[in-house]
């Protein structure tokens, strides 16, 4: 890869939204597993959550942050988004205590526990902000000139940071 493109996974799960994710995919094998013991009203609920899960993996949960130029590439599995360079004021490394100073009381608006959290989360002091997070710790704030913030866990953040402000 050339140091004009560097791709970056988001980052591994943290071990509570692990166990969560564990638990939660357990859900639709149980409703699955009832339909095929004989209790078939539980199988339009089993491949309700299924579908809903292959939803949030696909739509939702991003793949990757690649950085262009000019650009963060963040990638889906069926979908790309652009961020601008030029519109990004400042991007650091925030933690959980440091996050919670900067945003106050806060609420998740989309997928949340199945991999991490995606979506918006309302924040009481900044409003909207766009999140992709797959930890509870070491999140890269990204500040948008006339956008909203994003708020993302790539892997090896302090890489994505130096890279991204460099």
């Amino acid at each position: 890869m050339n140091a004009d493109n560097m791709s970056f996974r988001l980052a591994p799960m943290s071990p509570g939204i692990r166990v969560l994710t564990l638990v939660m995919l357990a859900l639709p094998l149980v409703f699955l597993a009832g339909a095929a013991l004989g209790t078939w009203p539980a199988l339009a609920p089993g491949l309700f959550i299924f579908v809903m899960y292959v939803w949030v993996w696909t739509r939702f949960r991003p793949s990757r942050f690649i950085l262009h130029p000019g650009s963060i590439e963040v990638v889906w599995p069926l979908k790309r988004r652009e961020i601008r360079r030029e519109g990004i004021t400042e991007v650091r490394l925030i933690g959980c205590r440091e996050m919670r100073n900067e945003v106050g009381f806060c609420m998740r608006v989309g997928a949340g526990g199945l991999w991490g959290g995606f979506g918006w989360l309302w924040t009481q002091k900044r409003g909207i902000v766009q999140m992709h997070i797959s930890r509870t710790d070491q999140f890269v704030w990204i500040e948008r000139r006339n956008d909203r913030p994003w708020l993302i866990t790539p892997e090896n953040p302090e890489a994505f940071i130096r890279a991204l402000s460099g």
